[in-house]
């Protein structure tokens, strides 16, 4: 009995070999966290006007909300490779939920900035392990026509999340208050780590694991995506470089990156091995993949900012416009996952990056007046195009890999996306700056041409405005700020284009490096069961 049990808990569990129905159960429930935990991101960021004005914290405090949860995120991402051997899937995917959970609960019974920044800070770190956790179990999970599925589902997920993540937030938020978009994560968290902890029995624990972490490692990870993320986040606002505390940010994000290389390379049990980035096919898809997250983040942003800044929408008339993003990305995860059977991933993401472009350029012809109708057409064809990015660069990204490198790979290549989106955020919101300056300079010297533009645009306003005040001197005055709205909507309109056409020659680039890509080759059976 004792021999018969012992064996019993040293065969290796094989995935691909669990009954079907489980199969898709367990990816069902793991799937669910990674949506709860990338939807938070976007419902907290929807409302944070409602929980500065409930906490009474300035504009800069206020901003550690979300730059305290993405820079612990960032961390933990690569990291949760480490501490799915170590702990085993199960245990690490029912931990991350439960932590999650609890941290929400926090945040929404904060009773001042710091403490929610410290409990975001928290949510943020151990919700960060579901996301590439998820991404590596289906694929040890499932093969041929099925594991196909795969990247297509999760793809949605990643996508659908930013989309209804603010017209989620702005009705919580207004139908029940500001505290209710953490609460609303209770039940479903607690859904998902009961779950988890009963079905997700994928792999054995390594404990021993534990005692060999590589602490210098792991706090030069910290130093190196923390700063990082501190960086783009806060960089635009700031001045960049020009502020002492993002200087010193970034200075303390270069020497991490040294020193988190050096140990990657050196160390006997690094934290994070970098062992993937010797496959030809994983490096471009890390490539495209920060591409993708530049173009997903960055337009997914640009457009409310738009929406808000220039139509003066409402976060539900913001979340009504935008809605038929998602609706579009539903309708192409079909057709991505049926071409990622059929036809060479080379040419599915080359027709997604083509189509992406072409939305991004219809963006730029964006003008003051755009709102449902115009914007509609632009949505739909990005939404149908980022589908046939994502699927196919999972499946470059990750095919071909045992079970143990797996982890790493999928850690990796969705660090890049979300660096990909720190950078595109920072990157629109610099150019938007600029640009805006910039047009409204050149409207300036326009108006101020001769000397007699802009006072004829004024006296006609003037007299508009005198039709229904008999003050002259008021009616001149309105007339000014009138002119000066109009000239601030239309340079920032103007920037928004630049933004968008910048982007869609980014894809451009993108897509002329597709033909350097190999066919993906799946991992075979022996290599995927010999990495138990």
């Amino acid at each position: 009995m004792n021999t018969s049990a012992t064996l019993s808990r040293s065969t290796p569990i094989a995935p691909a070999e669990l009954p079907l129905a489980r199969k898709f159960l367990i990816f069902g429930v793991m799937a669910f966290g990674m949506f709860m935990a990338l939807i938070d991101i976007q419902i907290v960021a929807a409302s944070l006007n409602d929980v500065q004005a409930g906490l009474s914290a300035g504009p800069d405090e206020i901003s550690w909300v979300q730059t305290g949860y993405l820079m612990a995120e960032l961390v933990m991402i690569p990291f949760a490779a480490f501490l799915a051997q170590a702990l085993s899937t199960r245990w690490l995917f029912a931990l991350s939920a439960g932590s999650f959970t609890l941290a929400s609960a926090l945040c929404g019974m904060a009773w001042d900035i710091q403490s929610m920044t410290v409990f975001r800070v928290i949510q943020g770190f151990v919700g960060g392990a579901m996301v590439p956790t998820v991404f590596a179990t289906g694929f040890a999970l499932f093969t041929g026509k099925q594991r196909a599925l795969i990247p297509a589902i999760l793809g949605m997920v990643s996508v659908l999340a930013p989309t209804l993540g603010p017209t989620v937030g702005g009705w919580l938020t207004e139908a029940v208050g500001w505290r209710s978009i953490f609460y609303v994560n209770i039940v479903p968290g607690i859904l998902v780590t009961v779950l988890s902890a009963l079905l997700v029995k994928v792999d054995r624990p390594n404990l021993a694991m534990l005692k060999k972490i590589d602490y210098v490692h792991l706090a030069a990870m910290a130093f190196f995506l923390g700063g990082l993320e501190y960086v783009l986040e806060e960089g635009p606002r700031h001045e960049w470089l020009g502020d002492p505390t993002i200087a010193t940010a970034a200075w303390l994000s270069l020497v991490g990156f040294v020193l988190f290389l050096e140990r990657s390379f050196r160390s006997s049990d690094p934290i994070v091995r970098l062992s993937p980035f010797r496959q030809r096919n994983f490096v471009f898809a890390c490539l495209f993949s920060l591409v993708i997250g530049f173009g997903l983040y960055a337009a997914t942003y640009l457009v409310p900012v738009f929406l808000g800044r220039v139509r003066g929408y409402n976060s539900l008339q913001i979340g009504t416009t935008v809605f038929v993003t998602g609706v579009a990305q539903i309708a192409s995860t079909v057709v991505a996952a049926r071409l990622s059977q059929r036809v060479d991933a080379r040419w599915t993401i080359s027709a997604g990056l083509l189509l992406f472009a072409a939305s991004l350029w219809l963006f730029s012809a964006m003008t003051p007046d755009w709102g449902f109708a115009a914007l509609f057409w632009p949505q739909v064809l990005r939404g149908f195009a980022i589908m046939l990015c994502i699927v196919p660069s999972v499946n470059m990204a990750l095919n071909g890999f045992a079970m143990a490198e797996l982890r790493y790979a999928s850690g990796l290549f969705n660090l890049m996306r979300n660096l990909g989106g720190a950078i595109g955020i920072a990157v629109v919101n610099t150019w938007l700056q600029g640009q805006t300056r910039i047009h409204a300079a050149r409207f300036g010297e326009s108006l101020g041409e001769s000397g007699r533009n802009a006072p004829e645009v004024i006296a006609q306003l003037a007299g508009r405005i005198g039709q229904v005040t008999t003050d002259s001197a008021h009616a001149v005055l309105m007339a000014q700020g009138e002119l000066g709205r109009l000239v601030s909507r239309s340079a920032t309109t103007l920037a928004f284009d630049d933004a968008f056409r910048l982007m869609a020659w980014m894809f451009v680039v993108a897509l002329l490096l597709v033909p350097l890509c190999r066919t993906p080759a799946e991992a075979s059976p022996a290599a995927a069961e010999s990495a138990h």
